[in-house]
């Protein structure tokens, strides 16, 4: 990826909770390190390729912590793929983290996010919570604010850009002391509508608003996250919000809202879809397969929808008989957030529900549903080059990039399932079978409708999508990002 000439030398301030690497000590006593996990990391290490970067981030393991002490208030090198990054670690107190991260940031603000709570029992907001926030988020969120702010007295013409829900205050924090810095925000998860942020007591919703809105640019991956926003700005701080524009006037500044779909390095993912290791978990699908082939691969998050996914399997075995024995449901599920009571629940009822069905349907000779708790990229991408459907069904999602790097891998023309609610739904669905992630019968239908569908329509909505990820790629994101953030200063500087 090759920058534009006049772009080359900008600097950029990256700051997100994970960063590219974290260090660590093996079992042998010898330093290791274990790459940042997760599509966010992945998207913003494309960055490192068309930009000087610095890229803050919290110290997660004791080795983080001790190497950013012994480097004082410089950068560090962070080896990554393409040789190093500099970098530097926000090193926090554990108790002022958990509150951060394990009370305010998740679950709370992510279930505010993804419509997740059960408001008839939960949250209870308590003296915990206002206290988390208060000592945990925005302490936090605080000492991320005074990293920056040393980068950018080094260099204050960096464009600082800011990642997702954990660092919402930040950016107020960081204007306050560097007024005419330029602060841009990617939210990378859905952005409610108003009336569900009243979730939140009054002082928290307005802080969160208000350290957004110290931002030159906020950013999400779809439209009607960046609509939400700005209902958001009317309806809890009654500004005037330009629709038209999708801009917020905000003590002095014009402050846009903008939307850029995220996409998958197409690339890579064919390089690795090539490789050995995947090569040899084909070959292992291929020896099991029946007649058809159903492929979820997902976090065990509740936001993914993933035991209605399975009901709804059920109802279509139910209901179509003629493909018992003829059809397996491959289901790769990665345990996530562990040390979230919810989440612990979630996984267990995902265990429970697929030996109910499994029980129900299967015998000795074949299971319908192939669980594995696991995270396995080779075994994920095999079984998106042979999947015959691929299931996205989440409830809400910001983007949801298995509905892209799926179809980008698929061999078999296969059909994508996606619920209305991913963010990738506004690209990538009119050439899917769109489904409502609640409706288990219309997803158990929406199963038959893909599998019976014809092979020149199942080949050509494939291709579309094919086209659309590759068109859409991750250099698109980060370019149509840096020509707004050129154009907003040209804005600024003409206005004076």
């Amino acid at each position: 990826m090759t920058p534009p000439t006049s772009e080359r030398h900008d600097e950029v301030i990256l700051v997100s909770n994970r960063g590219p690497v974290t260090f660590d000590i093996d079992a042998d006593g010898h330093p290791t390190t274990i790459r940042g996990g997760g599509g966010l990391v992945t998207a913003l290490s494309g960055l490192v390729d068309l930009t000087p970067v610095v890229w803050i981030s919290a110290a997660i393991s004791d080795e983080d912590a001790r190497m950013q002490a012994e480097a004082g208030n410089t950068a560090i090198s962070l080896p990554d793929q393409r040789g190093t990054t500099a970098g530097r670690f926000v090193v926090i107190d554990p108790t002022v983290y958990d509150q951060y991260y394990n009370i305010i940031a998740n679950p709370m603000l992510w279930f505010i996010q993804h419509y997740l709570w059960n408001l008839s029992q939960a949250p209870d907001i308590r003296r915990g919570e206002l206290d988390a926030w208060e000592h945990g988020y925005q302490v936090a969120n605080a000492q991320f604010a005074d990293v920056v702010s040393q980068e950018l007295a080094r260099r204050p013409d960096a464009i600082v850009m800011l990642h997702d829900y954990h660092l919402y205050t930040a950016p107020g924090i960081i204007r306050a002391a560097h007024p005419d810095a330029f602060l841009h925000f990617f939210v990378h998860i859905p952005w409610s509508q108003p009336d569900y942020w009243r979730v939140l007591p009054n002082h928290i919703r307005e802080a969160i608003l208000e350290g957004l809105l110290a931002n030159d640019i906020i950013a999400f991956h779809t439209s009607r996250y960046a609509r939400n926003f700005l209902l958001c700005c009317e309806d809890h701080l009654g500004l005037r919000v330009d629709y038209e524009r999708r801009l917020v006037h905000w003590h002095g500044r014009d402050v846009w809202v903008r939307s850029y779909p995220i996409s998958v390095n197409a690339p890579a993912f064919e390089a690795i879809a090539q490789s050995p290791e995947v090569a040899e978990e084909e070959g292992a699908i291929l020896r099991r397969r029946r007649t058809h082939l159903v492929v979820r691969v997902d976090r065990a998050d509740l936001s993914k929808n993933a035991i209605r996914g399975f009901q709804a399997f059920d109802v279509f075995l139910d209901r179509y008989p003629e493909f018992l024995e003829e059809i397996t449901f491959l289901a790769l599920i990665q345990p996530s957030r562990q040390d979230v009571p919810e989440y612990v629940d979630y996984l267990a009822k995902i265990k429970e529900t697929v030996s109910r069905i499994n029980t129900k349907h299967g015998n000795t000779d074949w299971m319908p549903i192939d669980l594995r708790i696991e995270s396995n990229m080779a075994r994920a991408v095999a079984a998106y080059k042979h999947y015959d459907v691929l299931m996205v069904n989440a409830i809400y999602d910001g983007m949801n990039l298995v509905a892209k790097e799926g179809p980008l891998m698929n061999e078999r023309d296969g059909v994508m399932i996606l619920s209305e609610n991913t963010g990738a739904h506004e690209e990538l669905g009119s050439f899917a079978v769109s489904v409502n992630p609640f409706d288990i019968e219309h997803q158990a239908e929406a199963l038959y409708e893909a599998l019976t569908m014809p092979a020149n329509e199942r080949q050509e909505r494939l291709l579309h999508i094919k086209r659309i990820v590759h068109e859409n790629d991750i250099e698109k994101w980060i370019t149509a990002q840096r020509t707004d953030i050129t154009e907003k200063r040209a804005h600024d500087s003409a206005r004076g």
